[in-house]
C-alpha cells in the first residue's frame, strides 16, 4: 500500500483521513506523545518530530509516496524555514515523494479591490503571513521541478465549520465596515476543502495551484450579519475604516484592507470538485444546529 505523510495534521487534514485511510498507510509527524497517541487511536502511524528542529525529521527522508503539508509558517519572519527543512530531509531520501499538496492561502493575491480572481492572477501579498505562503510556495515549487515530484497548491480562503465560526466577535459587538467601504469576503467549509486536499493527492497536471472556495461572493458586513441573524444574535455595529482602525488588532484590520472574489472554476474542472457546501449563508442553520 503507498504510504502517506501528513506534516501539518490538524483540523482540516483530520476531516480527510477517513477518505485516506481507505488509499494510504498514513504517518503524520507529530511533536509529542500525547499527540502521538491521539493519532494512533486514528490508526495513523505518529512520526515523533519538529520542524522547528531539523534533526528530529531524519524519520521521514525516503518515507513517503505522497505527502500532504498543512503545516502553519512560524510567525517570526517573511520566510518559511518550516518548509526549507521539511524540504531539505526529503531531498535526502533513496526515494522521493511522487507527489506533494500544499494548503496555502489566497491572501497571496492581496486586495484586488473586488475584482473577480483566478488562479493567473499575479501574487502581491500585503501582509508578513501571505508572504511567508508566498516563500513556502516558491520553496516547493523548486523542490518539484528539481525532483521531478508532482505539486498541487491549494489557496484556500476563511475556513468555517460548526466549531470555527466567528461568534465570539458578534457577542463582542466588534464593528464592521460600513456598506461604502466594505469589502468580499471568501470561504471554503473545512470538509470541503479536506476533500479537494483528497483529490489533489491524485488529480490533475503535475504543477498546478487552484483556488478551493465555495460558490458565495459576500462582502464581510453581510457575511456577520447573516450569522448573526441566524444565531439569534445582534448585528454587529458598522463603521468607517477610521473608526475601525481606532478599536480594532491589525491583525483583524489587515482581512478588511483586501476585497476580492475568488474563482473556483479551475478546480471543478480538473479536479471534479464540488463543494458539499456551495452557500456559506444556507450551511448555517445546520451549522448552528451542530
Amino acid at each position: 500500500m503507498n504510504r502517506l505523510l501528513i506534516i501539518g495534521c490538524g483540523d482540516v487534514a483530520s476531516r480527510a483521513l477517513p477518505w485516506l485511510r481507505r488509499r494510504f498507510r498514513v504517518y503524520a509527524l507529530v511533536r509529542n506523545m500525547a499527540g502521538a497517541q491521539a493519532l494512533r487511536a486514528q490508526g495513523i502511524t505518529p512520526i515523533l518530530g519538529d520542524l522547528d528542529q531539523p534533526r528530529s525529521l531524519k524519520r521521514l527522508a525516503g518515507l513517503a509516496h505522497y505527502v500532504l503539508h498543512s503545516a502553519p509558517p512560524a510567525e517570526t519572519t517573511t520566510d518559511d524555514a518550516r518548509t526549507r527543512r521539511l524540504l531539505a530531509t526529503l531531498a535526502q531520501g533513496q526515494s522521493l515523494a511522487r507527489a506533494m499538496v500544499y494548503i496555502s492561502t489566497t491572501g497571496v493575491y492581496g486586495d484586488c479591490q473586488g475584482a473577480c480572481v483566478d488562479e493567473s492572477r499575479p501574487l502581491r501579498p500585503a501582509t508578513a503571513r501571505a508572504q511567508r505562503r508566498v516563500a513556502a510556495e516558491q520553496c516547493l515549487r523548486r523542490f518539484a521541478s528539481r525532483q521531478g515530484c508532482a505539486l498541487r497548491i491549494l489557496r484556500a480562503p476563511g475556513i468555517y465549520a460548526a466549531q470555527r465560526l466567528p461568534l465570539a466577535r458578534l457577542r463582542q459587538a466588534s464593528p464592521v465596515l460600513c456598506a461604502q467601504e466594505d469589502v468580499y469576503t471568501n470561504h471554503v467549509h473545512a470538509d470541503d476543502l479536506a476533500h479537494a486536499a483528497c483529490l489533489a493527492l491524485l488529480r490533475g497536471p503535475r504543477l498546478r495551484v487552484y483556488n478551493v472556495c465555495d460558490d458565495t461572493h459576500l462582502k464581510m458586513g453581510d457575511w456577520y450579519d447573516a450569522l448573526a441573524d441566524a444565531a439569534g444574535l445582534p448585528r454587529p455595529p458598522r463603521a468607517t475604516w477610521a473608526e475601525c482602525a481606532a478599536s480594532l488588532s491589525p491583525a483583524t484590520l489587515s482581512f478588511m484592507g483586501e476585497s476580492r472574489r475568488i474563482c473556483n472554476t479551475r478546480i471543478k474542472r480538473e479536479l471534479r470538485w464540488q463543494p458539499a457546501y456551495p452557500d456559506v449563508v444556507a450551511a448555517l442553520p445546520q451549522l448552528l444546529k451542530d
